[in-house]
Parts: C-alpha cells; sequence; structure tokens
C-alpha cells in the first residue's frame, strides 16, 4: 500500500510540474513566432545571411522555428536542469508602480530578463565564440525580446506577474497571465503566419535601442492601461480592448530584436 501511495505521489508531482511551466509563458507560441517573422522580414541582407547561418547550426530555417525553444524545453526532461536554472531569465519585477529599474534590488547577479537581453547580445555578437554558443544566444535572444514586451512580464505587482490574479473567462476560472498568453491574441482566430502578414501592414516607428527602456515601458503598460480588469471577469469587450494594445507590442518587439539583430551581427 505505502508504495502504491509512493508512486501516486510521484505521478501527481510529475503532473504538476509539466503544468507549472506554462504559467511563466508569455504571448503563447503564436506570439513568440510572429515577433520572429517580424523581425526576419526587417532584417538587412547581412543580418539576415548571418542569421541564417546560425539558423543551420541549430537545424531551423527560420527564427520563428526557434522562437518557442526557450519554453518548450521545460517539458524536456533532458533539460530540466537547464529549464530550472534559466526560468528567472523570462521575466523581470520592478519594485514600485513607478517602473524604474533598479539593478541590484530587481536583477541581481543578472537574474532577469533585460541581462538575459544584454548577455545574450553579447554572446551572438562575439566572433571568437564558438558557432554553437553564438547560435544558442540567437535563440534565447528571440525569445526573451519577446518576453520582454509581454506587459506581463515586466509588472511590479506581487501577484507573480498576474498568475495569481484570478479571473473568470468563457465561465470557467482562469489567471490574468494565461488570458494574455493566448486569448488576448486568440481572439483574432487567425493562424500566425497570417496574423504576422496583417501585422506587417501597418509599420510602427521606434528608435528605443535599451532593454532597460523596453521592460520600463512594459510596465508602465500594466499599470495604465487597463491590463488589470476592474472586475475578475473577462468577456468580449475586454480581449477587444486589449487585443490593439497586445498587438503593437508584437510590432514593437519585431522591429527592435531586428534592430538589435542588425547592431549585433553586423
Amino acid at each position: 500500500m505505502r508504495n502504491r501511495c509512493r508512486a501516486g505521489m510521484r505521478s501527481m508531482m510529475a503532473m504538476l510540474f509539466v503544468l507549472l511551466p506554462a504559467l511563466a509563458h508569455a504571448w503563447g507560441p503564436s506570439g513568440h513566432r510572429m515577433v520572429a517573422r517580424l523581425a526576419e522580414n526587417q532584417l538587412d541582407a547581412t543580418s539576415r545571411a548571418e542569421v541564417r547561418r546560425l539558423l543551420g547550426i541549430l537545424g531551423a530555417n527560420s527564427l520563428p522555428e526557434i522562437a518557442n525553444w526557450a519554453d518548450d524545453m521545460r517539458s524536456d526532461p533532458a533539460q530540466r536542469e537547464l529549464s530550472r536554472a534559466t526560468s528567472r531569465l523570462h521575466f523581470v519585477n520592478f519594485t514600485d508602480s513607478r517602473c524604474t529599474y533598479d539593478e541590484p534590488r530587481i536583477c541581481a547577479n543578472g537574474q532577469c530578463v533585460i541581462a538575459a537581453i544584454q548577455r545574450h547580445a553579447a554572446m551572438l555578437g562575439d566572433r571568437s565564440a564558438t558557432d554553437r554558443s553564438r547560435a544558442e544566444a540567437l535563440r534565447y535572444l528571440v525569445h526573451f525580446v519577446g518576453d520582454v514586451h509581454q506587459p506581463l512580464h515586466a509588472g511590479y505587482r506581487s501577484d507573480r506577474g498576474g498568475n495569481n490574479h484570478q479571473v473568470r473567462f468563457n465561465g470557467k476560472g482562469s489567471n490574468l497571465h494565461a488570458i494574455w498568453d493566448s486569448p488576448v491574441l486568440g481572439s483574432r482566430r487567425l493562424r500566425w503566419n497570417d496574423y504576422a502578414r496583417l501585422l506587417e501592414r501597418a509599420p510602427i516607428s521606434d528608435n528605443t535601442a535599451n532593454p532597460i527602456d523596453w521592460a520600463e515601458q512594459s510596465c508602465r503598460i500594466s499599470r495604465d492601461k487597463g491590463v488589470y480588469p476592474q472586475g475578475r471577469t473577462i468577456d468580449k469587450a475586454y480581449l477587444d480592448r486589449m487585443r490593439p494594445l497586445a498587438e503593437r507590442q508584437i510590432r514593437l518587439a519585431g522591429k527592435r530584436l531586428a534592430k538589435l539583430l542588425e547592431r549585433t551581427l553586423d
């Protein structure tokens, strides 16, 4: 009987481990692929050629193919330790609603998405590093730039990026982070590649090159733009209000990722 109980507990823990990673996703797989596609299509010829060369080392042909690797590895038993070691690199927690970056307090030892972007950009641009190391840096960079543009990955509240902010959606319990993972963009009911083509029709201008600024802007969005609803029910009206904001963040992320890759590789 004891053995059966232990086996049952191990099974439950394994299930929990599989379920927990979903709490830390940003945009969902489609959103990350859109960011990658928008960036890829904006690269200059020199950067595009180097990106494709490095993608070949990873067995990939395009940036969207690697955009979700940093999340997907959480469900790979062989990469479980790496997933745990990098889990804090997907977000940054500001200390208050001023949304001001104070590195020693909120990114100690480089454990936040801002430092991760800076670190992997430096590795990608280091021509003395191995091609494999630079290719690994590329796939982290593509993902983390998407992460930092999701407002709930750069918040200041104590609710774990909205994971502990309980809401109801379609008559079922959920949390605000999960709503931003998929339903906000998913309410368009488009495949990600068609969605990316739609967003490309509305180019966006931006000259903000510092990941610190990107994170601070995302934090202010979570504070000012109605991301946190008045009540606890998520309805169609909320999704309709938030979707243009999310789409703008996707477009900004794509443009900024392209410029970052160009600065790093050229």
